[in-house]
């Protein structure tokens, strides 16, 4: 099977998993795990935004790439797509996972959230041969975490951290330890997401199209 298809068929999947997870979330009652608010409200969470960016992206491959048309400057999107669906990953399968139970992470949408598109994420970007990504291009696929974590305290600045949860705007509780605290955790985030496209650049680029 050629790398043609084969991206066309992984960013398929990517996409489906995308819908599948979208109307879970707008359809079902609210989840442990991340999804825990109603319908639309679940698009505050990084674990939503993060899958929905993942699966945009790969509709757009997935267009693309059946025109006949080059996806090359959209790498750095693959590229922050990837990174978090990847941080969304590891934090329920080596964190809350083992504290809290896997049971509850891995139903309606949030199996296709925590799991299966990050899965299929990873697998398409490691399957597939790119051109040679560039620090520049690591560096762009960290600014969406960054916007995300600005956003969230911008909104606690203007509106207030709320009353207990449910009806909090810190719905993650970064805030419970002060300001300075919440956004070194902001911060730090944003380096790992950094730091994981710079190791996913490093795997690409051993069979990088040249």
């Amino acid at each position: 099977m050629n790398q043609k298809r084969i991206k066309i068929i992984l960013n398929l999947i990517i996409t489906v998993f995308t819908l599948i997870g979208i109307v879970l979330m707008l359809t079902s009652e609210a989840e442990p795990g991340s999804l825990q608010a109603r319908g639309i409200e679940n698009f505050k969470f990084y674990t939503v935004l993060s899958n929905v960016l993942c699966g945009i992206v790969s509709s757009v491959y997935l267009a693309l790439t059946v025109a006949g048309k080059n996806t090359d400057k959209l790498l750095f999107l693959k590229l922050a797509g990837l990174c978090g669906v990847t941080i969304t990953f590891a934090v329920v399968a080596f964190f809350f996972g083992p504290v809290y139970g896997y049971a509850q992470f891995y139903k309606g949408g949030n199996l296709y959230y925590h799991l299966l598109e990050p899965v299929a994420a990873l697998i398409e970007f490691l399957v597939i041969r790119r051109p040679r990504i560039t620090i520049r291009q690591a560096a762009l696929s960290a600014v969406p975490t960054f916007l995300y974590g600005c956003f969230y305290l911008m909104n606690i600045l203007i509106n207030g951290i709320g009353g207990p949860w449910p009806d909090t705007n810190d719905f993650y509780a970064f805030l419970n330890w002060g300001y300075p605290i919440g956004i070194l955790i902001f911060f730090s985030i944003t380096m790992l997401s950094f730091i994981l496209a710079l190791i996913f650049r490093k795997i690409s680029n051993i069979r990088a199209v040249e």
